[in-house]
């Protein structure tokens, strides 16, 4: 998406805000210019996601991409207050073990491509939050849900770990992301549709739920070259300098107001 995007729109200044499964769809947001510095704001927010697990097969990968690891023979599937009642358990903060094949770095490389190579890496369990996971139909083998979750979340994951605590095993047949933030997948522009001419977003969205502080034009420029701005009165956490409506920089409180952690301009 990003080589395809950099092509049509004559820039390599794009990134992203997380990465899609390869046998996913939905929602990528792409970030430009000096936005891209903005990424790991956006990449903070919820997610939520479609999903359909099939029960009963594991696979090396946790998707129906990778190989059969073990079919198991289910004489009698688990009943559908059974399987609503795991997924509850399965909310809340937690840690997660990533799957093997993943973008995790095991000894300072990258899991996927010890997986490829035949080893048998075994990521470090990462803190996450899962916020909702409601089951929307159960035919088994398959079931379908919505997930809510924080960042850094598998849903490959996820599904494994329903599939051990229901006993049957399991494995991700379908994925799409339909949410990230406020950004809804209905509102995104199709891959297929993409001309290079589309208007983009000002990157004040990418950190809109953050307050805003406005600048002089003295301030502008000091800011421009990371100097602090003085504010009375104590600040805490996080905000946005603006020069108007102009995105400047990302600001983290200091005990005299603010200092510029990331310069848009």
């Amino acid at each position: 998406m990003v080589a395809r995007a950099r092509r049509l729109f004559g820039t390599r200044a794009i990134g992203h805000t997380g990465t899609l499964d390869p046998f996913a769809t939905g929602l990528l947001v792409l970030v430009f210019g000096g936005a891209t510095r903005l990424a790991r704001w956006a990449e903070r927010h919820r997610k939520s996601y479609r999903a359909e697990i099939r029960l009963g097969v594991t696979t090396s990968t946790d998707d129906r991409t990778g190989a059969v690891l073990e079919q198991r023979d289910v004489p009698e599937w688990p009943a559908r207050s059974r399987v609503e009642a795991e997924l509850a358990g399965l909310t809340g903060a937690q840690q997660q073990r990533p799957p093997a094949y993943s973008a995790k770095r095991v000894g300072g490389e990258r899991s996927h491509r010890l997986a490829r190579r035949g080893a048998a890496p075994s990521p470090a369990p990462a803190p996450v939050e899962v916020y909702r996971l409601e089951l929307l139909a159960y035919e088994p083998p398959l079931l379908r849900l919505v997930a809510e979750v924080g960042p850094g979340t598998y849903l490959r994951a996820l599904g494994r770990d329903l599939g051990e605590r229901l006993g049957t095993g399991a494995h991700l047949t379908q994925l799409r992301r339909e949410r990230i933030g406020p950004w809804p997948v209905e509102a995104a522009q199709r891959l297929s549709e993409l001309t290079g001419r589309e208007p983009l977003l000002p990157p004040r969205e990418l950190v809109r739920d953050l307050p805003g502080v406005a600048l002089s034009p003295e301030e502008v420029l000091l800011v421009g070259h990371g100097r602090d701005v003085n504010r009375s009165g104590p600040t805490e956490g996080e905000a946005v300098l603006l020069d108007g409506e102009r995105l400047v920089a990302v600001a983290r409180a200091v005990p005299a107001g603010w200092h510029p952690a990331v310069v848009v301009q």
